[in-house]
């Protein structure tokens, strides 16, 4: 899961505007929100740098975060 939405949202920025800043469709926007469309690091990149230079404040861990960062291990409770 990725978190471009999240970031797009709390800057007032549509998939439209973020889509021209990176000159692709607006429906891959919203396939890589959805996860329905695969990322390269490199476009992973662009996103957050276009996301920056839109106003906000990210780092590509921010936007794609480890999906093993929310792991938690359980212990033996006895």
């Amino acid at each position: 899961m990725n978190n471009i939405a999240v970031y797009r949202n709390k800057i007032n920025v549509s998939q439209e505007r973020l889509s021209k800043e990176l000159g692709c469709s607006s429906s891959a926007i919203g396939n890589y929100e959805q996860g329905t469309r695969g990322l390269t690091l490199e476009m992973s990149r662009s996103i957050v740098r276009a996301l920056n230079s839109l106003g906000s404040k990210c780092t590509l861990d921010d936007v794609f975060p480890d999906p093993d960062d929310n792991i938690i291990e359980s212990k033996d409770v006895a």
